[in-house]
């Protein structure tokens, strides 16, 4: 039996991963949580990126699911040999999958092409300095697997190679309209997707952010939804201040809150295309035409099957016609955005 390594990273990377493995019940499946090597696995010992998926709440989260999931743990791929490694980032690739098959799967949003992204590609700086702005462009993967035609015209833009695009859709954003189904107490408010832009030293003028939010909730009631790796006491904190009254929730199903929602606040969140695909009125730092253009496909819930499809063909297996149904687009309406 044929073995796939699953690196994880985030909640939904994980989620993502484990899904894909799911469409793959005849291979043998591990996990591990995301993982470097040299300076940067030193530091991260060191708990200096407990701010990202090296450690902190990222890594807790994500044993903790694999526990629940009674999944297969291999932390650092060290214990197999394995056939395939399957990743959500390429930020970093370990030196122990350098020679093995990469399948590289979107995990969301990317960063914005800002000063930073600009600097690691002139000076070919490491490219975790940029963040997820560099998603894509290790080009040491055989398949990049993406969530919509407007992501694959984006990347291949910034430089990745047109033949290694899969547009196939991506799990936990490609049915949308499934979060209209839950228990979500709350009807008809603004709901506000903060980031963890401080927490990743990035600035954020969270008192402007807040404020903003404020006015454009009018009378409406507001909610926060914090992300998860914020700091709680901090941002709760700085809500109640700035818009007294407001609920708080660190953990809970977002993508449930925002089919609740009327409106909905980002900046730089994945979340914007569930309210999109669900016709809410969105906010963004992003210009919002082309956030349009770059919504994940909704598929109904396919594109973990079709991502697994794209890895049995890298092994050479007959899919016989009809099994395969790749890159279903369903047309989604927009309401008017700010």
């Amino acid at each position: 039996m044929k073995k796939i390594l699953y690196i994880c990273g985030s909640l939904n990377q994980t989620s993502m991963l484990h899904k894909i493995s799911l469409e793959l019940p005849d291979y043998d499946a591990y996990f591990t949580p995301y993982y470097a090597d040299g300076k940067e696995n030193l530091v991260a010992k060191l708990g200096l990126l407990d701010f990202s998926i090296l450690g902190g709440k990222f890594r807790e989260n994500t044993e903790r699911y694999l526990r629940e999931n009674q999944l297969k743990f291999d932390y650092r791929g060290e214990n197999n040999d394995y056939d395939l490694v399957v990743s959500c980032s390429d930020l970093i690739v370990q030196k122990n999958i350098k020679d093995k098959r990469i399948v590289l799967v979107q995990e969301g949003m990317t960063d914005p092409e800002n000063v930073a992204y600009k600097l690691v590609k002139a000076l070919n700086l490491p490219r975790y300095f940029a963040s997820t702005s560099m998603t894509g462009l290790s080009d040491e993967y055989e398949i990049f697997c993406v969530a919509s035609y407007g992501y694959r015209d984006h990347f291949i833009r910034k430089g990745v190679k047109p033949g290694k695009i899969k547009v196939t859709g991506i799990p936990n954003f490609d049915d949308c309209i499934k979060y209209y189904d839950n228990n979500f107490p709350y009807r008809n408010y603004v709901l506000v997707a903060s980031s963890d832009s401080r927490e990743t030293y990035k600035f954020e003028n969270r008192k402007k952010f807040i404020l903003n939010a404020v006015k454009l909730a009018g009378n409406k009631k507001l909610i926060f939804k914090l992300h998860p790796n914020e700091k709680y006491r901090r941002a709760k904190r700085e809500i109640e201040k700035y818009a007294p009254g407001s609920l708080i929730f660190q953990d809970g199903n977002a993508y449930e809150m925002v089919a609740n929602c009327d409106l909905l606040i980002t900046r730089f969140s994945t979340l914007v295309y569930v309210g999109i695909v669900l016709g809410k009125e969105v906010y963004s730092e992003f210009d919002i035409n082309e956030l349009k253009k770059l919504t994940p496909l909704q598929n109904g819930g396919t594109s973990a099957g079709n991502i697994a499809q794209e890895i049995k063909k890298l092994f050479g297996e007959v899919i016989g016609q009809g099994d395969y149904v790749p890159h279903i687009k369903k047309k989604v309406s927009y309401s008017t955005v700010g």
